[in-house]
């Protein structure tokens, strides 16, 4: 059996075509959703829609204004999770945020990649890679988090960072390719 370009996004490196299927409906629907939530004052409400655009949040979960996110079924978060204003989750592929995780304003969460090379490049076929984010993690401003990361639990992204690789638990990384600056921070 063939799969659907939906299905290859959402296996890791496999191109896909973000054109076929249902797929730009489905970004058409969360490209709603977003402004209605980015521009919801009311915090019940707000949440309602939330909870309509993810696959998993619950009443503790928090998107300050100006969202975006490319289809929100992709996305999984949990308990006590706050997202400031600007935040951007490119979720072609599946994004899993843990409990009481903060991320500041101004970050890009992206699973979507192109191929290099240009030929391949130019069919415009995308893939994408998950990216997970452990429990009470802090990311701070201005941080991009590129496909395929996984950033462990209790770890800290400093602000600008471009986290390029995966982010060991109870760490501080910070630069652009993000590294290691302190170990054991919970210790």
């Amino acid at each position: 059996m063939a799969l659907s370009d939906r299905e290859k996004s959402l296996i890791a490196g496999m191109l896909y075509n973000p054109g076929a299927d249902d797929l730009p409906q489905d970004r058409q629907k969360a490209r709603s959703l977003c402004r209605k939530i980015s521009n919801c004052d009311d915090n019940k409400e707000r949440n309602a829609l939330v909870q309509q655009l993810f696959a998993k949040s619950d009443d503790s979960t928090t998107l300050n204004g100006n969202f975006m996110c490319d289809y929100g079924y992709n996305i999984e978060v949990g308990k006590s999770f706050y997202m400031n204003a600007n935040g951007v989750i490119l979720d072609c592929g599946k994004v899993i945020i843990g409990d009481e995780v903060m991320i500041g304003p101004n970050v890009t969460l992206c699973t979507a990649g192109h191929p290099i090379d240009a030929a391949t490049r130019y069919t415009y076929e995308e893939f994408a890679k998950p990216i997970t984010v452990g429990n009470q993690v802090w990311i701070g401003a201005n941080v991009l988090v590129l496909p395929g990361v996984t950033i462990g639990d209790g770890a800290v992204v400093g602000g600008g960072s471009v986290v390029t690789k995966d982010v060991p638990a109870h760490t501080v990384v910070v630069g652009n390719p993000a590294k290691v600056v302190k170990e054991n921070i919970n210790d």
